[in-house]
């Protein structure tokens, strides 16, 4: 399977012949290997011309950008060579219907906060006994999910659960320094809310470039209202993977105290991870998506990267009436 690159290095980005390579500020080049990659996610401050993307575009390559403080600004997004316009009419016929818009909706947010009460028992399992509660709690707000009549009310509900389970990061993270009060995001104003919105930020950007290897069309999402603004497919997706991915790897990370004060920086009324830190939180993320687990239909392993690729094509089955849509539910 084909990696994703992460440049952390101020400088240019240029094609040589049929290869790129990144020339840091101090004149050290680094080849890239163009044909293993999928994607780039660029956090330096790199300069491009109209000859690499033209050539991104042929390879088929995307080109993710971050600002110097981690957030996710936008997408070198090459024509679709998958692209389906009978694909896009099923979307935009499921969008459009309310009811259909609904029931997916409801999918996403259910597939979401199974996985978050399956984080939360994992961590009872292991002796975090004050969690019952919070489960308990997340159960009740799961109940409601059917009786929802239309998406802004669903999302009501959605942010009910993610803050109670975010209540509960606190009896799951051993160090007091990263624990979390309430969840802010633009800017996020404490450690814990820095890790929870850079993590965010990678998987988004993940799951739109396994978006790009299908028919489906980002621009039209369920749960995130369509705009004329952002992708929003990928954002529905990165629901049901957020607590299975993500949080888990920052949950990881700070048990294990791979991660200091010293990772942070504080500017603009915000808290942010400085480059040390996002190359350590990167790089757990990478292990966490090759990691693999058991799949109880194929009966083999399966990578998480490969999950949400497979999440995608059984989105592909609900729009041509092939298959009813279930969210990925992990089993471990």
């Amino acid at each position: 399977m084909k990696k994703t690159i992460y440049l952390f290095s101020n400088g240019t980005l240029r094609r040589k012949a049929n290869t790129i390579y990144i020339e840091t500020e101090d004149g050290r080049k680094r080849y890239l290997p163009v044909e293993n990659t999928s994607a780039i996610m660029v956090f330096g401050e790199l300069s491009v011309n109209k000859k690499l993307l033209e050539f991104l575009s042929q390879k088929e390559i995307l080109l993710h950008f971050f600002s110097h403080y981690g957030y996710y600004m936008g997408t070198f997004y090459p024509r679709e060579h998958y692209n389906s316009g009978y694909m896009i009419l099923k979307q935009a016929e499921f969008y459009l219907c309310s009811e259909k818009r609904l029931t997916l909706a409801k999918s996403f947010v259910r597939g979401a906060s199974t996985n978050m009460l399956k984080v939360l028992r994992y961590y009872l399992s292991r002796g975090k006994v004050n969690l019952q509660a919070h489960i308990t709690a997340v159960e009740n707000l799961k109940e409601r999910i059917p009786q929802q009549t239309d998406t802004n009310k669903l999302m009501a509900i959605e942010g009910n659960i993610r803050d109670t389970y975010y209540s509960a990061f606190n009896e799951i993270i051993a160090d007091p320094e990263f624990h979390i009060q309430q969840r802010s995001k633009r800017p996020p104003t404490t450690r814990i809310n820095a890790l929870i919105s850079f993590g965010n930020s990678l998987l988004y950007s993940t799951v739109l470039s396994e978006i790009y290897k299908t028919p489906l069309d980002p621009r039209i999402g369920f749960l995130h209202a369509t705009n004329f603004r952002r992708f929003t497919l990928n954002l529905d997706i990165a629901e049901v993977f957020k607590p299975v991915i993500v949080d888990r790897v920052i949950f990881s990370i700070l048990n294990k105290q791979m991660l200091k004060k010293k990772h942070f920086l504080r500017e603009l009324e915000g808290m942010y991870l400085n480059e040390k830190g996002r190359e350590l939180f990167v790089r757990e993320y990478e292990d966490k998506l090759s990691s693999t687990i058991k799949h109880d239909k194929l009966k083999k392993n399966v990578s998480y990267r490969s999950l949400i690729r497979m999440e995608l094509y059984k989105l592909e089955k609900h729009f041509i009436g092939e298959e009813q849509y279930e969210p990925f539910a992990a089993r471990w």
